[in-house]
């Protein structure tokens, strides 16, 4: 049987490669402990001195999470879905605080739990391939693995139409946004690879070299529209900028935000007010288990993932089906810390 993820170590490099094809690599709670133990073990390696992230074959870096196992364990008890986040949030915070230089390659499609896996490394490489995207409120679900920290961190209110929109960056955009830290063209890749490999202390300088001009980032030409139509921390402020522009780009922006799910935009509004001001990472991923722990099992995730991943008739039906209909009883009721006992707790 193929292991879903290979790990080993290449002269003075750890490698760590995601192995999960058919899937577009997408995370299982095997493959999270899989990273943790591995980059446990290198932590006090003195010979391991950088780590690469990559994947195997296949057209993406990482799609995201196991997300039918969630919806399978969600309308059940929601353990195993909760011990899925657990262990994937230790992964991206471990990550987070690694003291070794890590580089990811965003080679494709890297959505979801791949952004949880790509940033929180010191280097994060883009490419001509790249389709970077937190498009979880499509499912009912909200950017988690870090995205309240991340997105509320980008330029103006870029990362609130990112994340309520669930928007596909392409590798130029997701470098203008500082969301890769280089980009380099898809056949310089394994070249990169070598030269880090070569000499892990100028990893910078090997990127560098490597690097090239990514063409127009585009959607940074509506920067000012988005700062100024999400410009609010309320959906209704949001959808009533949006209708009263009246513009192309606002119409289109406005259908796009009436299939996400109205509850999983509030809260990711929340998650993005919340996490601007997050004193560190690791509050940061308390208040993002607390949270997926009870969204996990709410109707709009169990809908989301029938209407778009089971039956795929992409005709999900939210309840509350409109953002007035979510309450702000409930989103606090969402967002409560959980009991001691239950809460998420780093490696």
């Amino acid at each position: 049987m193929t292991s879903d993820l290979l790990t080993s170590v290449e002269g003075p490099i750890g490698r760590i490669r995601l192995n999960r094809p058919k899937a577009i690599h997408a995370l299982t709670t095997p493959m999270c402990v899989g990273v943790l133990e591995a980059l446990e073990t290198w932590r006090s390696d003195d010979n391991v001195r950088a780590i690469i992230i990559d994947h195997a074959e296949g057209r993406g870096f990482c799609a995201g999470g196991d997300i039918r196992m969630l919806a399978e364990s969600g309308a059940k008890d929601g353990a195993e879905a909760r011990q899925f986040f657990h262990t994937e949030y230790r992964m991206n915070h471990r990550l987070f605080t690694y003291a070794k230089q890590i580089v990811a390659f965003m080679d494709g499609i890297t959505m979801g739990g791949g952004v949880g896996l790509s940033q929180p490394c010191t280097y994060r490489v883009a490419t001509e391939n790249t389709k970077f995207a937190m498009p979880e409120t499509g499912i009912g679900l909200f950017p988690d693995v870090g995205g309240g920290w991340y997105l509320s961190r980008l330029p103006g209110r870029m990362g609130q139409y990112l994340a309520l929109t669930g928007h596909r960056l392409d590798g130029a955009e997701t470098f203008a946004l500082g969301l890769a830290t280089h980009y380099l063209p898809a056949d310089q890749v394994e070249e990169a690879k070598r030269r880090i490999t070569a000499d892990p202390a100028a990893i910078a300088e090997a990127l560098d070299a490597l690097s090239t001009k990514p063409g127009a980032a585009a959607l940074l030409d509506k920067q000012a529209e988005i700062d100024r139509l999400f410009a609010f921390d309320r959906l209704e402020d949001i959808y009533a900028a949006l209708e009263a522009d009246g513009g192309e780009f606002a119409d289109a922006t406005l259908a796009t935000l009436k299939t996400k799910s109205p509850q999983t935009m509030k809260v990711s509004l929340k998650l993005l007010l919340d996490g601007k001001s997050m004193p560190t990472f690791e509050d940061e991923m308390r208040q993002e288990y607390a949270v997926g722990a009870r969204v996990v099992q709410r109707h709009d995730f169990l809908e989301g993932v029938r209407a778009v991943i089971v039956d795929k008739d992409n005709a999900p039906k939210w309840d509350p089906a409109t953002p007035d209909g979510v309450s702000d009883h409930v989103i606090d009721q969402i967002f409560a810390p959980l009991p001691e006992a239950e809460a998420w707790t780093p490696a």
